[in-house]
């Protein structure tokens, strides 16, 4: 063999063999980063004991500000390079289980132990743009797990909605959306990427965009629009530490508003998804959002009992209504934009003032009253009481009840065009009635795979 090939063949591979060491050592020394490294191991291991709600120890993880705060002891929790005066870390790694953290919990894995070891050596650096935001928003969105190929089990339905053309009605399931046939109740197609659970959707005007607030129980808040077209995210919005419990589209279809269960309502330009306010009026769960017809107020519906209108432009409180004494789920404006319904755990629907919050008028049901979606001319309501009802909206008469839950009725959509009703239950069942005749056109659980492993 010609010994000048063998020689730049051995020059070669001595280069590619350096350089691939290079980028190794490269690789390795890349800094540990705070926001996408550390945030959601502090956020998922730590959060639930040191966050707003609950400071053991007087330390605080929510934010990078709070995260190097000195807690009782006087040490705070993290110190760039060194690592016996970084109180949160010493904690973490030590083999005392009275001591340890988090408390009553396997201990953090080494892997991610070390994680933080390396990033106190490097100086505990924060490489967000304001340490004071709360951690849950710095970090990235993250990739939701795979649903399963088959559920073992139901899940409740807490909303539902028509596609544009209503030929398709798309259901909340584990880390997904799971659409199907209204007719016959078969499944079409998956979008994946999705929250634990969903608790709202909303569709935009034009049918291009759909809203999802989802999240998990005390530890994400998320609301993720999807394109319509190609089951693709499109965009994150208004994250937070717990679940997104419901969303809404102004009817002119530039203004996305988001609600959650950290008691802020946030409005969103769209479909930029620029943040326009951020509303802390509540002082708990926000459970039910409305835009009245031209987009000038926002109603809000809220654990704390209340129920408020805002003026969507400023913010501003324009007025509180506490006739329920209950927690509030469904909000919805009157046909008319003077009045506003509102319905909750005090099983009836209310009619009242936005002029003076005087209630007009009630209407009351056998259990507690979901979300109350208004369409064209009709309102409708899910109850636990099991049955869905379809009111005239501006006289509330009651025009019909559907019946066939055998759980609560969690959810309902509408969709004019083909003017059939879809609800959600709590076993997990969607049914699909006609409006106009009040029989049922379809039942099946929203669950792929459920009905094969029941039998």
């Amino acid at each position: 063999m010609n010994v000048r090939f063998i020689m730049h063949r051995t020059t070669s591979l001595l280069s590619l063999a350096l350089a691939f060491s290079f980028a190794l050592t490269s690789l390795a020394e890349e800094p540990v980063s705070f926001r996408k490294d550390l945030a959601p191991i502090l956020l998922d291991q730590c959060l639930a004991c040191h966050g707003p709600k609950k400071a053991e120890g007087g330390l605080r993880v929510d934010s990078f500000e709070r995260v190097t705060k000195e807690g009782d002891s006087g040490s705070p929790g993290f110190v760039g390079n060194d690592l016996d005066l970084s109180e949160a870390f010493r904690r973490m790694a030590s083999d005392d289980a009275d001591e340890r953290m988090p408390a009553e919990a396997d201990a953090i894995p080494a892997e991610q132990l070390a994680l933080f070891k390396r990033w106190i050596e490097e100086g505990a650096k924060f490489d967000g743009e304001d340490p004071t935001a709360d951690l849950i928003t710095i970090v990235p969105a993250p990739t939701h797990p795979e649903p399963p190929a088959a559920y073992r089990y139901a899940m409740p339905v807490a909303a539902v909605t028509f596609s544009p053309d209503g030929n398709e009605v798309i259901a909340g399931g584990y880390h997904e959306l799971t659409v199907w046939n209204p007719v016959d109740g078969k499944l079409i197609r998956r979008i994946k990427n999705v929250g634990q659970r969903t608790r709202a959707l909303s569709l935009s005007p034009d049918g291009k965009l759909l809203a999802v607030g989802c999240g998990a129980p005390g530890r994400l808040g998320e609301t993720r629009v999807f394109d319509m077209a190609n089951g693709e995210v499109v965009n994150v919005l208004g994250t937070t530490s717990d679940e997104v419990l419901d969303v809404a589209f102004s009817l002119q279809g530039d203004r996305l508003a988001v609600g959650a269960a950290d008691g802020t309502i946030r409005v969103f330009e769209m479909p930029s998804g620029k943040e326009q306010l951020s509303i802390t009026s509540h002082s708990d769960w926000v459970m039910a959002l409305a835009w009245n017809a031209d987009g000038t107020k926002l109603a809000s519906g809220s654990r704390d009992k209340t129920a408020k209108i805002f003026d969507a432009k400023t913010g501003e409180l324009l007025v509180t209504y506490s006739g329920h004494g209950n927690a509030v789920k469904g909000v919805a404006f009157h046909p008319e934009n003077k009045d506003v319904f509102s319905a909750g755990t005090d099983n009836k629907i209310h009619r009242w003032q936005i002029a003076d919050a005087k209630k007009t008028a009630d209407v009351g049901f056998g259990g507690e009253v979901f979300k109350l979606p208004l369409s064209g001319e009709f309102l409708f309501a899910s109850s636990a009481d099991k049955t869905v009802r379809q009111f005239e909206a501006k006289t509330q008469k009651q025009l019909r009840a559907f019946a066939g839950h055998q759980d609560w009725a969690l959810s309902v959509a509408y969709h004019a065009g083909t003017k059939r009703v879809a609800s959600g239950g709590f076993d997990g069942s969607i049914h699909i009635w006609n409006a106009e005749d009040g029989k049922e056109v379809a039942s099946f659980f929203a669950a792929p795979g459920y009905e094969t492993v029941a039998k």
